[in-house]
């Protein structure tokens, strides 16, 4: 794997500089997620942007080395990581449908019978998150095992002071659970799944490991080692996903700015993809009403007009 620094000069590097010069005269940039303690002091006007090229080149501009709370990115992961072992039969258990509804909203589980409407509402990951569990033993040490991996950083870690303050406010996300178990649609027991699932939540990793780690799915499920993840169908799955629900009720907004496959977390990062060309991830904490970084999503904005990539 090789890392590029900033004194390199790689194709995205002087879109990627262009970018964080506009986007630093923006005003305005959106308030942190005050409803996680251990994340409402981060500066919104933070911003970090990385490529990672086929071949694993990665380089950035910013803060992209700095590690911040994954959130709901590493959705994106426990999703590959299950679909890889059981394939379409998880399919019965979570919907691949855009929601219309806040990530936490437990207003669709009662009339579609306990079933989530896809894996990155926080419904559909729990769903996701326990069937890992089952076929594991250890849902969220897989996800930290396969980052590490990916990412080539051996000290990727969960910061157990934001899963603890999940846990502590964490009540919604184990209603979710509790009602989903009683539609037997939930394996684990629910203290032993919401552990797995704020711990996971927690992964903190900078934009360059994030990018590096999002890689697989622009070499259509190919793992930085060369060995396959996914089938081709798998990984075009995933990345349709999280086309269309990737960003949560803001998706076809973001479809329509950005026009990638994208998913974003409340720690203020979003990972996008461009299939056979490279991974992206951007951060900066200021958040939009809708829970996605409103420099984030203005950052992979200019970048698909500046470079005209994008899946249409």
């Amino acid at each position: 794997m090789v890392i590029m620094t900033m004194t390199s000069s790689p194709a995205f590097l002087p879109v990627l500089e262009r970018i964080a010069e506009e986007i630093e005269r923006t005003p305005g940039r959106g308030r942190p997620a005050d409803y996680i303690p251990a994340l409402a002091a981060c500066d919104p006007r933070r911003f970090g942007m990385a490529v990672a090229e086929l071949d694993g080149t990665v380089y950035g501009v910013g803060d992209w080395r700095q590690p911040f709370s994954t959130q709901s990115i590493t959705k994106v992961f426990t999703l590959a990581l299950d679909l890889a072992r059981e394939g379409d039969e998880l399919w019965e258990h979570v919907g691949r449908e855009p929601s219309g509804n806040p990530f936490n909203s437990l207003v669709q589980l009662e009339y579609e019978q306990g079933i989530p409407r896809n894996p990155f509402i926080n419904a559909g990951a729990l769903v996701v998150t326990d069937r890992l569990q089952t076929r594991t033993g250890d849902a969220a040490g897989e996800l930290l095992a396969f980052l590490r991996a990916e990412s080539g950083n051996a000290s990727l870690e969960f910061d157990m002071e934001v899963a603890a303050s999940e846990s502590q406010h964490g009540d919604r996300n184990a209603a979710l659970a509790h009602f989903m178990a009683s539609y037997g649609n939930i394996d684990n027991e629910i203290p032993v799944l919401l552990d797995q699932y704020f711990r996971q939540c927690s992964v903190a990793a900078s934009c360059a490991d994030l990018a590096l780690a999002a890689t697989f799915l622009a070499r259509h499920g190919i793992r930085a080692d060369g060995t396959r993840l996914l089938t081709r169908s798998q990984a075009k799955q995933v990345n349709a996903v999280m086309l269309t629900c990737g960003t949560y009720d803001a998706a076809g907004d973001f479809a329509y700015r950005v026009g990638l496959p994208g998913k974003s977390g409340v720690g203020g990062g979003i990972v996008a993809v461009v299939p056979g060309r490279c991974a992206l991830c951007v951060w900066s904490p200021g958040l939009d009403e809708r829970g996605n970084s409103v420099a984030g999503v203005a950052a992979l904005d200019r970048f698909t007009t500046l470079t005209g990539l994008s899946v249409f």
